[in-house]
């Protein structure tokens, strides 16, 4: 492993790529300390320690929203911006056609996705500035409220920006590297926390080593999701194009456990904390009788947050996966799956198995997501990372890792998969 490592900063151009991301990091945390002028975070901090929609976004954004700095939407306008251009590509037939011209209309695509983070940040802006800041404005007058927004949607916009920058100079996808790196810097602080506890005599040693060890085995169950896969053969039939032929080859359809990867359980998340969120503002004993009911950890959040990601597992995987169209793809290019005909045959049969994925990538997706929320109720320790974190900051460090290894191979070095 060292060896390998060793050799990848040999390799100047990797190592140009490395240290660019690295540099965006330091941005990135310089902002992050850069306070929206007119506001006055420090009334802010005790609303953003509830289990809210928002106290969800401030854990994935680092802390930014809590500390209100120029960072503080985060990069999630843009994650929603590009959900909904994802769902509007399925439902309208010039979006769903642009997304097959292939370079030219995905750049189309994401130019539209561009502006709707745009209008996403400003209308998250408006409403965090206006509900949620309150009394943290220190001057509430219009050209303050649009100080506020314009700082916020800019901050957003740069991140987008610098996502996308280093995507194209860096190494790894840069809006994921952007949630990673926000993540993460809570890090110091959790184990801060947990020392603490330690200390005082809250916990214990044996305690710690059985969070750790619960922790690792989670981060195994976790690479094994996003690895998995089951491999459909598909043997494609000769053909003569002029004097050459063509096809004879057989390969494979690598179908993964987790075709959805983190997005259920953000989607999950936020539905369940919105509730929540809403009934935080209304000072009446049912309203908050209800909110205990779904306050985070309780029996009932974790059943409705198990059963959302579930379903939302298999929606996203219905979205991103189309069996009819693979099976027509297929067919197209005289392949076919051995002991199947082309066509209806082979749809139905890649349905069967993308549910069967589907149902043990959902359930896998779901335990690993809540099972830390136990071990906090059960332990009464600070865990660092939630289920979420954990997944995100895993998913991350493996795709950079297999972009590091491509270029590697590339250059004929051996890299980190053996």
């Amino acid at each position: 492993m060292l060896e390998t490592v060793r050799t990848a900063w040999r390799i100047k151009e990797l190592r140009q790529r490395i240290l660019f991301t690295l540099a965006m990091f330091v941005v990135f945390r310089v902002g992050s300390a850069i306070p929206v002028p007119g506001v006055d975070a420090s009334r802010l901090a005790e609303f953003f320690q509830s289990d809210s929609i928002f106290g969800f976004v401030n854990i994935i954004g680092g802390g930014n929203l809590e500390n209100f700095t120029i960072f503080a939407l985060g990069i999630m306008p843009y994650i929603n911006a590009s959900i909904i251009m994802n769902l509007l590509t399925i439902v309208i037939p010039k979006l769903k056609e642009w997304s097959q011209e292939g370079p030219e209309g995905r750049k189309k695509i994401s130019q539209i996705t561009r502006y709707g983070t745009v209008v996403i940040a400003v209308i998250q802006a408006l409403g965090l500035s206006t509900l949620i800041a309150g009394d943290a404005v220190v001057d509430r007058t219009v050209l303050s409220y649009i100080t506020i927004i314009i700082s916020m949607t800019a901050g957003t916009s740069f991140l987008m920006w610098m996502g996308e920058l280093i995507t194209e100079k860096g190494i790894g996808n840069g809006i994921s590297l952007i949630i990673f790196a926000g993540i993460v810097a809570g890090f110091p602080i959790g184990v801060a926390l947990a020392a603490e506890q330690l200390r005082i005599g809250q916990i214990n040693l044996l305690v710690v080593g059985i969070v750790i060890l619960v922790l690792l085995g989670l981060i195994v169950g976790i690479i094994g999701l996003d690895q998995g896969q089951r491999r459909i053969n598909v043997q494609y039939s000769k053909r003569v194009v002029g004097r050459k032929m063509y096809g004879g080859q057989a390969t494979h359809i690598p179908m993964k456990v987790n075709q959805a990867g983190v997005i259920p359980v953000i989607f999950a998340s936020v539905l369940l904390s919105f509730p929540q969120t809403l009934v935080s503002f209304i000072q009446h004993p049912i309203a908050q009788s209800f909110a205990d009911m779904l306050r985070w950890g309780s029996t009932l959040n974790l059943v409705l947050y198990i059963i959302l990601i579930v379903l939302f597992t298999y929606f996203y995987t219905a979205v991103q996966f189309d069996p009819f169209q693979v099976a027509s793809n297929i067919k197209k290019y005289g392949g076919f799956i051995p002991g199947l005909r082309p066509g209806r045959p082979t749809a139905e049969y890649l349905a069967r198995v993308t549910s069967r994925l589907t149902t043990a990538g959902a359930f896998s997706l779901a335990f690993i997501a809540v099972f830390p929320i136990i071990m906090e109720r059960l332990t009464g320790m600070s865990i660092v990372f939630g289920g979420t974190g954990l997944i995100i900051v895993v998913g991350v460090v493996l795709e950079t890792f297999k972009q590091i290894e491509s270029h590697m191979l590339m250059r004929s070095y051996r890299g980190f998969m053996k």
